[in-house]
């Protein structure tokens, strides 16, 4: 295993399931954390930020899915969860109600026991290359805006900017990717952890608010694109 080996988090109450898949992952350069709860595994999800998390539904103190919802949920500043952390619900429910309430909870995957371990290190593999460039704890540069995930402090042009919890959520996941098209499904559910888009106008008059106070100084950020969603810049990147 490499110092820059990915970390894997495994929350499942099966001590043989959940001790194969340690084995199985370590042996193919993973870092592991393992819990037997969803209490443990919020523990180590906010205090040792894995790569991605695998969770079982069924815990003997709530639900996987609960889990996954509080992930989703968090804001990644007060809670120093990130809510865009890939989870791989892994379940013995295999009914398509069963996967359908996994995916609109915000999983990225659902594998249904049992597994092939073939199958499931592919999807992991498959997780973490599209997630490489997922929002991290560094401090972020685009242009003339500076964001500091770990003490919340935006400036732009070297001045302060006053966000509220959610406007600083919505900006930093912006800022991971920001010529990225974000759809509004992605930022309700990664900010604000909604199932669904509902009629909800929340993203928007968030979204506005934002662009007002990082454009005071005539500054073009969070760009709407109509029928999609938001994207932080329109051009090429400057850092």
């Amino acid at each position: 295993m490499t110092d820059d080996a990915s970390t894997i988090l495994v929350v499942e109450d099966d001590d043989a399931t959940r001790s194969y898949l340690a084995e199985n992952l370590a042996a193919d350069g993973y870092a592991l954390l393992t819990a037997d709860c969803a209490g443990d595994g919020w523990r180590l999800l906010e205090t040792k930020f894995p790569d991605l998390v695998l969770v079982d539904v069924g815990l003997p103190d709530g639900s996987g899915l609960e889990l996954l919802r509080r992930v989703r949920a968090a804001d990644g500043v007060s809670s120093r969860v990130d809510p865009a952390t890939p989870v791989l619900v892994l379940s013995g429910r295999r009914g398509e109600l069963d996967r359908l309430r996994g995916f609109d909870r915000g999983a990225d995957d659902y594998v249904a026991k049992p597994f092939s371990y073939a199958e499931l290190r592919a999807r992991i593999a498959a997780l973490l290359r599209r997630t490489q460039r997922r929002p991290g704890m560094g401090r972020l540069r685009v242009g003339t805006l500076e964001l500091d995930p770990s003490s919340r402090e935006v400036r732009v042009r070297g001045e302060r900017v006053t966000l509220s919890q959610k406007e600083f959520s919505l900006l930093r996941t912006l800022a991971s990717e920001p010529t990225r098209v974000w759809t509004k499904e992605e930022l309700l559910r990664n900010v604000w952890g909604f199932r669904s888009l509902g009629a909800t106008r929340t993203l928007d008059s968030h979204a506005c608010r934002l662009r007002q106070k990082l454009g005071a100084r005539g500054d073009h950020y969070v760009v709407n694109v109509w029928g999609v969603g938001y994207r932080l810049v329109d051009g090429p990147v400057e850092t």
